[in-house]
């Protein structure tokens, strides 16, 4: 398979939440992907737990909200940049990259200090792209 050449900074978009044209940071230092959610919660549905969160796709509109559910995949403990550990839920859902898509985890938290609402990290980029960090916006 041909590797996507991804910049510092792209474009994706997270199809199963309806969230398009989404700007985020590419990270290699960071193990896991993370995506900026306002009013999360848990529910029930089927049985199951699932997660409903708030997602502002457009940095500096607020007033733009896409509404979601997915179903809850993991929780787990996961040290931030400065150190700090938190618990996150973690959903699995496709990404879209350019002309691929695949399967990623994302953990769900509060990004609102950040300068990009989603960080895409190591094993969300998996085996299918290569960084070129002096770019952005090469897909």
């Amino acid at each position: 398979m041909e590797k996507l050449v991804i910049g510092a900074v792209e474009a994706c978009s997270l199809p199963e939440l309806s969230i398009e044209d989404l700007k985020i940071r590419v990270d290699t230092g960071a193990k896991t992907s993370s995506l900026h959610v306002d009013n999360l919660r848990c529910i029930t549905k089927n049985n199951k737990p699932w997660v409903k969160f708030d997602i502002h796709p457009e940095a500096y509109s607020v007033d733009q909200v896409v509404h979601c559910e997915a179903k809850l995949h993991d929780i787990r403990s996961i040290k931030s940049s400065n150190g700090s550990s938190e618990e996150r839920y973690v959903i699995k859902t496709m990404f879209q990259l350019g002309s691929q898509s695949w399967p990623i985890e994302i953990t769900l938290t509060d990004r609102s200090d950040m300068s990009y609402l989603m960080l895409l990290g190591r094993e969300g980029m998996s085996d299918r792209v290569l960084v070129d960090p002096s770019q952005n916006f090469l897909q």
